[in-house]
């Protein structure tokens, strides 16, 4: 016996946004959170990027956080700035909203979806076995499920009671962020030196000031009042005044991934799989990414439609996604420092991030518009003899889609395959239809772009879960960073908004192989 079939640890936004995910496949889960109330002490987040709020788009509630925050144009690698603002997106920017606020918005959401959450619980440890995971609290009790997924964060209990190694690089550098009351009104903005960045903002407008500086060692223990004074006198040789602070809290750039997202029935989201410099503001969002990623797939495991493999392409999906965002925000730590050579290297960087491609690539990288999972094969779902490849765009794969080397045939990969599906206005018979509304459910959709009812046979084994449209579309499909690709005779989008099949003929080759990979093996 269960008690849930799947239990989250930890209510912040990646385990929201997965049991949100859970919840529209109609699983049975429920959300284990320490914090005994929903108030989130401090910012920690400031916003998130572009994709992000894609990702928020595709399930409908991309208003809820629109309207409570800010849009800006909040892309930068290493302090330079980026502008997206001619990126094919509905969001061609980012926005700026404190993460208490997004919590609070995703609680919404998860609680009208009925997804129960246990406060005030502390998870001690769990055993796993054949049937299933059982969680052990602090207070003696118990709860059983058939998975566990730990969104615990950076110390995460879930991680360390599965055993799953956390190696990766030691902090260089530390910082304080506080919410404080002066005396005299501050410097706004930021400033840098040699260790990093100071300044002071206002999130909330009648709210606490926002103070942070960086400390000129590497910090441990609790961070003190006195501690913060003598960070923020040492860029401005005045603390303006500093009475107190609602809180403080220390930052640094130590960098760790988990060896694995998953072992049997534990696997790991956000945090608890990945722990960065914040630099660039990439870490919610790629938190929310893994969510969605993991959720659906989980949901059809739970489900009895797919086989458990499916849950290893979460780890072979979101991995290299994680591993690219460690490498850039150490690039940008770097970039960021203050010296003569530095300071050299970074003037170079702001007129090579003034050319097109060079920015673009940059910016696609941060904002996550430029996503790529590697789906291809040779022969697989996808590809077309007799046509080239793509070359040298990775993605965030980290692979091309071209040759694999000297003496390898190449995959012949249509740009589409494994990337974010492109929020379309779509002709249907019914009117118009934006294909990220199709996505709202969170289940899957085959868009038929050929003649009426040319996939319906294909897809009869699969009609019950697969939406299907027939439709037509007349204009340029364009994707961020890669520009205008050819137009398809049909996609298949996964619930995370990713391609899982591209046509590119009458013939519909490889789309009943995709079906059967990611959506279970159907008779016919």
């Amino acid at each position: 016996m269960t008690d849930h079939a799947v239990l989250i640890a930890g209510g912040g936004p990646t385990g929201l946004m997965l049991a949100g995910e859970l919840a529209l496949a109609g699983v049975d889960v429920a959300v284990l959170e320490r914090r005994t109330t929903r108030e989130l002490v401090g910012w920690r987040a400031l916003g998130f990027h572009a994709r992000t709020l894609e990702v928020f788009d595709q399930r409908g509630i991309a208003d809820r956080f629109v309207s409570a925050g800010m849009i800006a144009q909040t892309t930068a690698f290493g302090t330079i700035r980026l502008d997206i603002s001619d990126f094919p997106t509905r969001f061609n920017h980012g926005l700026g909203l404190p993460q208490k606020h997004i919590e609070r918005i995703l609680a919404d959401w998860v609680e009208e979806l009925g997804v129960p959450t246990h406060r005030g619980v502390e998870l001690t440890g769990f055993t796993q076995d054949e049937g299933g995971v059982t969680v052990d609290f602090a207070d003696g009790k118990s709860l059983r499920a058939l998975y566990l997924v730990g969104c615990d964060g950076g110390r995460s209990v879930v991680r360390k009671t599965a055993g799953i190694a956390f190696p990766g690089w030691e902090a260089t550098g530390s910082g304080l962020i506080a919410a404080a009351e002066f005396d005299e009104e501050p410097e706004w903005g930021m400033r840098r030196d040699e260790f990093g960045v100071a300044g002071f903002s206002r999130p909330d407008p009648d709210g606490p000031i926002r103070a942070q500086a960086a400390e000129d060692h590497v910090g441990e223990g609790e961070p003190t009042l006195e501690q913060l004074r003598a960070a923020i006198v040492r860029f401005y040789g005045t603390d303006y005044g500093l009475r107190s602070a609602e809180w403080i809290t220390r930052f640094s750039d130590t960098t760790r991934q988990a060896e694995a997202y998953r072992d049997r029935r534990v696997l790991l989201a956000g945090d608890s799989a990945h722990i960065h410099s914040p630099m660039g503001g990439q870490g919610l969002g790629v938190g929310v990414q893994d969510a969605v990623n993991l959720g659906w797939k989980l949901a059809q495991v739970v489900h009895g439609m797919s086989d458990e493999s499916l849950l290893d392409t979460y780890h072979d999906e979101r991995h290299p996604v994680a591993a690219r965002v460690l490498h850039n925000t150490m690039a940008q730590i770097a970039l960021a420092r203050v010296n003569d050579r530095t300071d050299a290297l970074r003037d170079i960087m702001g007129d090579l991030l003034k050319m097109e491609e060079p920015r673009k690539h940059l910016a696609g990288m941060v904002s996550g518009l430029d996503i790529r999972y590697d789906f291809a094969v040779l022969d697989g779902p996808g590809a077309a003899p007799g046509e080239s490849g793509e070359s040298g765009e990775a993605g965030e794969s980290g692979e091309s889609g071209g040759s694999g080397g000297s003496g390898e045939a190449a995959v012949d990969v249509h740009p589409l395959l494994g990337r974010r599906m492109p929020d379309l206005d779509l002709s249907t018979r019914i009117g118009e239809l934006r294909v990220f509304t199709l996505l709202h459910n969170a289940r899957p959709v085959l868009i038929n772009l050929a003649a009426p009812g040319a996939c319906d046979d294909s897809l009869a084994p699969w009609s019950d879960y697969v939406q299907l449209v027939d439709a037509t579309y007349d204009g340029a499909w364009e994707l961020p960073v890669l520009g205008t690709v050819p137009a398809p005779t049909g996609v298949l989008v996964r619930p995370d908004g990713h391609v899982a099949w591209v046509g590119r003929s009458a013939s519909l080759d490889g789309l009943t192989d995709a079906l059967a990979k990611w959506f279970g093996v159907k008779e016919r």
